[in-house]
């Protein structure tokens, strides 16, 4: 059933797998962020008041939220070939549809599309992770693929600004977009499951699956289990689960604000250049995914060195989570090299507190990872539409210095959050018996 020269020594297709999940990432987080660049020149045409361009900047996270469970239990009955597939063509047409938004009420409704139809991908992702990965490989290669984020803007962020220069903002969201479908239809090509992939060999399954990777954990004929309200019952009553979830609202607070009000704050409350900030935009990204890639390297190797687990995954989590708090040091300074070093600090420690899904595959019942998945990303997802409403709310006197003081509270809160609620690393037990579906 799978071939390959030899079954002694391992294939290692999980990396190629790794690395169509990091486009993946690169892809959702391009179009999650082309908003941000063509904000300034939006916000002008269509005269928006800074709360109406934070609903702008909001109105992705309420569909992507409210979609978060339904996603689960999707992924959770459908493979991921099919699904991410669906899921990554449609959300790249809306955002080419969102370049010929006429208005206010019609770019809301088209991010709102946005969001909805990018729900799946996180759940999907840590999906094919515990299918592909063992347990010892795992936090590296959520790592690596969410570095997708930050590496994929760090470089995007001048090339977006440039395309916005020669094309403007509508074209900047045709062009987005129309990657977005064609990369759709490379991972179709490519994207097997592990028991469906021609090429994995017996000795790659088996280092899989001995390390704990659930490649069983497969549907049949495409689909999988039926989804029962107690599962959901399930992964919201234990309060190490509720510990990662509220964790995740507090990295994704950050995250939010570099997705959403970054560039503008640089060109409208600190003076740079159109072009200028984006280049100075790309530094913070470049710095969250060295942290994102020092967290999940270190993690994994101070579980290899017998370090306990609680320590190894916990630590990375609640240093960046403090870490993010040196975002208020850009209210003390001035010149665009302090600014950016500041923002730079903060979102390295953004990056080095982002293997929190390592959580979600180490603490859910395992029948239920899935829908744990999707309620962790629908909670964390809810700082999507606080904090670019808030930021909205406090920067409307002309004053951002709030808003940066907001972010780093946030931090400060999530860490707290891993030190108390968290405790222990160690799977939850069930309160009720695993459904029998």
């Amino acid at each position: 059933m799978h071939t390959s020269t030899t079954d002694t020594k391992p294939t290692r297709i999980r990396y190629q797998v790794l690395f169509l999940l990091f486009i993946n990432v690169v892809i959702n987080y391009m179009d999650r962020s082309n908003l941000a660049v063509a904000a300034t020149d939006i916000s002008k045409e269509f005269q928006f008041t800074p709360v109406q361009m934070g609903l702008i900047f909001s109105a992705f996270s309420w569909t992507y939220l409210l979609f978060q469970i339904p996603s689960g239990i999707l992924v959770k009955r459908f493979a991921p070939r099919m699904l991410y597939t669906i899921s990554l063509v449609s959300w790249s047409l809306a955002t080419v549809l969102q370049g010929f938004a006429k208005g206010f009420v019609s770019l809301f409704g088209l991010r709102m599309a946005t969001g909805a139809l990018e729900a799946p991908a996180f759940p999907i992702n840590n999906r094919v992770v515990s299918s592909w990965f063992p347990n010892q490989e795992r936090a590296s290669a959520i790592a690596v693929y969410t570095s997708g984020q930050f590496l994929g803007l760090a470089f995007l962020m001048p090339v977006l600004s440039k395309i916005q220069f020669q094309a403007g903002w509508k074209g900047l969201f045709v062009i987005t977009g129309l990657i977005g479908v064609l990369w759709g239809l490379v991972w179709y090509f490519f994207y097997r499951d592990p028991l469906r992939h021609k090429k994995v060999n017996r000795a790659e399954l088996a280092h899989i699956e001995n390390g704990g990777g659930l490649i069983d954990n497969q549907p049949e004929n495409g689909r999988r289990s039926a989804f029962q309200w107690a599962d959901l019952r399930e992964v919201l009553s234990h309060r190490k689960l509720w510990g990662i979830y509220l964790g995740q609202f507090a990295v994704n607070g950050a995250l939010w604000f570099f997705l959403t009000w970054f560039p503008k704050y640089l060109v409208d409350y600190r003076g740079l250049d159109f072009i200028q900030s984006g280049y100075w935009a790309s530094l913070p990204y470049l710095a969250a995914f060295a942290g994102v890639l020092c967290s999940g390297f270190l993690s994994d190797y101070l579980v290899r060195k017998g370090v306990p687990a609680a320590r190894a995954r916990k630590t990375p989590i609640i240093a960046g989570l403090l870490l993010s708090v040196s975002i208020i040091g850009a209210n003390y300074v001035h010149t665009p090299g302090l600014i950016i070093l500041f923002m730079s600090l903060s979102f390295f420690g953004v990056g080095f507190a982002s293997i929190t899904w390592i959580f979600v595959s180490t603490l859910a019942p395992k029948h239920l990872i899935d829908v744990t998945g999707g309620v962790f990303n629908f909670i964390g997802q809810l700082a999507g539409i606080v904090v670019p409403i808030a930021i909205g709310f406090l920067a409307s006197g002309g004053n951002f210095a709030p808003a940066l003081i907001f972010i780093a509270v946030l931090g400060g809160l999530g860490a707290c959050s891993y030190l108390f609620l968290v405790g222990n690393v160690e799977r939850v037990t069930p309160k009720e018996p695993a459904s029998v579906h």
